[in-house]
């Protein structure tokens, strides 16, 4: 019988195709479990796949942008026809939009980056949330950032979805508590990341932690024996209690 942590889990990764998704996708299948993977990107995907099978992993691909909202329920619909549960969910997907001034941020950002930081996330939890209970374990962890309460300068637009992304997954987090289901949010801060980059030009990347350095932590947290709920937790305080 295997001994890998995340044997007969089935976990769903939303922004797998490349960044943090990718790698802590690798490193959940790498553990053992089932990969559901999806993102905009198929090509990131395949690749993706590839990487899982070379470690003799188990991976679905489901190319979709999270901008189709509808797409959430219908993906729900065939989770649960196939396993009749979800072990493990990192919502991980998001745009960053336009770092611009508040009045500057354009109708077609603003609906972007609210649709897919905020809006997609609900939908996901409408969607997976009988199938995330239906396990005997249950575990959500969703990505967040540190200008959510920062509020900084031309950030607005992302801010304001990650502010309320914390609002809406913490009110959810006090409503299951009662159940198997523990839904935390990560804060992975400043990682070497396409999406850092874009945000912060200028800035040397071997500075940054790797994506792969933040996958274990996501290991950790989507594991049955994580016990913690309700909590925002950042990659710097765990590297430093590694220490």
């Amino acid at each position: 019988m295997s001994t890998l942590p995340l044997s007969g889990r089935v976990t769903l990764v939303t922004g797998a195709s490349r960044g943090i998704g990718y790698a802590s996708a690798l490193e959940l299948a790498n553990a053992g479990s089932h990969i559901i993977a999806l993102a905009r990107t198929q090509g990131g995907l395949e690749d993706l796949d590839d990487a899982i099978k070379a470690i003799n992993g188990e991976c679905t691909i489901v190319p979709m942008d999270l901008k189709n909202l509808d797409g959430i329920d219908q993906l729900g619909g065939i989770i649960n026809e196939r396993w009749g549960r979800l072990d493990g969910l990192f919502a991980n997907a998001g745009v960053l939009g336009e770092v611009t001034l508040a009045a500057h941020t354009t109708p077609k950002t603003w609906d972007e980056v609210i649709t897919v930081n905020l809006a997609a996330n609900y939908r996901i939890i409408r969607s997976l949330d009988t199938l995330m209970r239906a396990s005997p374990a249950g575990r959500a962890v969703f990505q967040t950032s540190g200008v959510a309460n920062s509020r900084r300068a031309y950030w607005g637009a992302y801010a304001a979805s990650k502010a309320a992304l914390e609002a809406f997954v913490q009110c959810y987090a006090k409503e299951v508590e009662s159940s198997n289901l523990r839904v935390n949010l990560l804060n992975p801060g400043a990682t070497r990341t396409a999406m850092r980059a874009k945000a912060m030009p200028g800035e040397d990347p071997d500075s940054l932690p790797k994506p792969s350095d933040i996958a274990p932590l996501v290991v950790q947290m989507l594991s049955p024996d994580y016990a913690s709920h309700d909590t925002v937790l950042s990659y710097s305080d765990w590297a430093a209690a590694q220490n």
